[in-house]
């Protein structure tokens, strides 16, 4: 197994660790908790950035890691935000509306069918994000690091990470329209 595609198991590994943290979590008696979450957080981050760079340039890119590191990166996002929206003992300062994870698991979901549904169409199983889903990511990533940090402006980085998700989302739906209609049209 490449070193890219041990970073992405990795950065999965550690999804339990970071959930773990934010339900013991309390802030008068146990507030390391919130640091140890947020530095696994940027550790899975890191490690996100770290693997892609490796793959390229290493030339260690595989069908499982075209697989794994998207994984990973949505099961990493998904479980910040709906870990900062569900778990109740979270200081209200940390506590996400619970529309904030719909939206993000809903763009996640389109997507994750659309490119299943492009794979069977076209058998080609490399995903590209867009420069606009790759925007989306960091701002939902400092998004999550904002709400650990509990930083005042976090609300604003919030919101303009739920504008680019949803036109990232609407953006990813047009090109898989755009990807269907070509496949549909040259096998004719």
């Amino acid at each position: 197994m490449s070193l890219a595609n041990k970073l992405s198991l990795f950065r999965i590994l550690l999804v339990p660790l970071f959930v773990l943290c934010l339900i013991y979590y309390r802030p008068a008696q146990r507030e390391y908790l919130r640091y140890l979450a947020l530095a696994l957080f940027v550790v899975g981050v890191v490690t996100d950035a770290v693997d892609g760079y490796i793959a390229r340039a290493e030339h260690q890119a595989t069908k499982l890691g075209a697989i794994l590191d998207p994984a990973a990166d949505k099961l990493l996002l998904v479980t910040a935000f709906l870990s900062l929206s569900l778990i109740s003992t979270l200081p209200d300062s940390m506590r996400l509306p619970p529309w904030v994870p719909i939206v993000v698991l809903s763009r996640d979901l389109i997507i994750v069918c659309g490119w299943l549904l492009i794979v069977l169409v076209t058998g080609d199983l490399q995903a590209q994000p867009s420069r606009l889903g790759k925007v989306t990511t960091f701002l939902q990533m400092l998004t999550i690091v904002s709400v650990l940090l509990v930083w005042p402006l976090s609300r604003y980085i919030l919101w303009t990470a739920m504008g680019f998700t949803v036109l990232s989302g609407v953006g990813y739906l047009r090109r898989g329209n755009r990807i269907l209609n070509f496949s549909t049209v040259s096998r004719s």
